[in-house]
């Protein structure tokens, strides 16, 4: 039956089929704007006070951040402005900017270096918050996502991104490699290489651990990997396949999908492998489970009434709810952080694109126009949504804000990219 084949899981079939184009190893990602908000804050990024080639460095990265976001208008600020003088704000005025932020990069007694920024509301002449930061050479481009953070969070009211990081998988010619990066495809590291397949890579809520699923034993096996240590351990090895992880919001329990009883159900098991229990039983396809922010729910994908559909059945077990019903092929379904929306797929005229759902209203939004979407991941903040997609004929990372208006695109020069996940934010 061409259902049950299209579910278990949706990406093993690619995978195997080999449908990436090698790639160089730890290769960067390159971010693409295509899409703007409709109305953006007009916001001015002085250059820093310091030593040049540093302070241009941090500055070009903080203002690449704001633009990437798509919510802000980078405006000339025409001047250095450091964080002890109060900014030109008449000049400030003329060139219509809202916000401007300035600052200096100093060594500090230790080696190090220290920088500090300070953030004023131009119209009301006023300072809306300072920070410093100590760090060393290396760390110069996280300190400048960190300062992006504090910007965004100061104008928006909601945290930043820029400081999360991303996972992805890439396959160079016989290798697979499970990638991560800053959010702005920066700073590319290997956490695994495998000359079998790596796919559904979920990241555990502290931001410590990955899950994900493995063919290194010729069959699909759930490791939890610590990724400090570097060291993994197996979660799940049953008879059959082992799939499809999810982690439960206390970090404690994963969702997985087994065949070990027959068809492809849901189980809970511990992080370290034990106490595995079956949630719920149907006649079909049970597959893709995913946490609810508040961990109550649980959604997943089924054919249990006749096509793939999303479901929902509480965490602790019980009966399953449908939420789809729109279409004759929904998938894929991942809550927003704040539980009011559903990211998924949804098959439209023979397009896989990726979709929202108000799960309040139910009311349904297309947020791609594009043809082969999967494996959509939420932003922490749910401001956006990355995800992966096709573009002549190579796979490529994209993402999309909630509302459908600003776009990016990530890419691996000459390679194909799988499987992203956000990171949560930091502690």
């Amino acid at each position: 039956m061409r259902l049950r084949v299209s579910l278990v899981p949706l990406l093993i079939a690619g995978l195997v089929a080999g449908v990436f184009i090698s790639s160089p190893a730890q290769a960067q990602l390159t971010v693409e704007i295509t899409g703007q908000s409709g109305k953006r804050l007009p916001v001015a990024i002085a250059d820093f006070a310091g030593e040049r080639i540093i302070a241009q460095a941090l500055t070009s990265v903080i203002r690449a951040d704001l633009d990437r976001s798509g919510l802000f208008r980078l405006v000339d600020a025409g001047a250095t402005i450091d964080e002890t003088t109060p900014p030109p704000f008449g000049d400030l005025k003329s060139r219509e900017a809202d916000a401007v932020a300035g600052g200096s990069v100093g060594m500090a007694g230790d080696g190090r270096y220290e920088t500090r920024v300070r953030l004023y509301d131009v119209p009301k002449q006023v300072a809306l918050g300072a920070q410093a930061y100590a760090h060393t050479g290396t760390q110069l481009r996280t300190t400048a996502h960190r300062i992006s953070d504090f910007i965004y969070e100061k104008l928006t009211g909601e945290p930043g991104l820029f400081s999360t990081r991303i996972a992805y998988v890439v396959k160079s010619t016989g290798r697979y490699e499970l990638q991560i990066a800053d959010a702005d495809g920066n700073n590319p590291q290997s956490a695994l290489a495998s000359r079998e397949p790596i796919i559904s890579p979920t990241w555990s809520p502290d931001g410590g651990k990955l899950a994900y699923v493995s063919f290194e034993a010729k069959k699909p096996v759930v490791y939890v990997h610590d990724l400090v240590s570097g060291r993994r351990h197996v979660v799940a090895n049953f008879k059959g396949s082992n799939s499809a992880p999810s982690w439960s919001p206390d970090g404690k329990q994963l969702a997985v999908v087994l065949t070990k009883d027959g068809n492809s159900q849901i189980y809970l098991v511990n992080v370290d492998g034990s106490g595995v229990r079956r949630l719920a039983s149907s006649p079909g396809i049970d597959t893709e489970p995913r946490f609810s922010a508040d961990g109550a729910h649980i959604y997943f994908t089924s054919d249990r009434g006749g096509s793939p559909q999303i479901y929902r059945l509480p965490a602790a077990g019980g009966t399953a709810e449908r939420i789809t019903f729109d279409g004759s092929y929904n998938v894929t379904p991942r809550p927003s952080p704040d539980g009011k929306s559903l990211a998924y797929i949804a098959r439209n005229n023979g397009r896989f694109q990726l979709s929202l759902m108000d799960l309040a209203t139910k009311q349904i939004q297309v947020l791609t126009d594009s043809a082969k979407d999967e494996s959509p991941s939420f932003a922490p903040n749910g401001r956006m949504i990355l995800y992966a997609t096709e573009v002549g004929g190579r796979g490529v990372l994209a993402a999309v804000s909630a509302d459908g208006r600003v776009k990016q695109r990530l890419s691996v020069h000459a390679a194909d990219v799988r499987e992203p996940t956000w990171a949560p934010l930091r502690k």
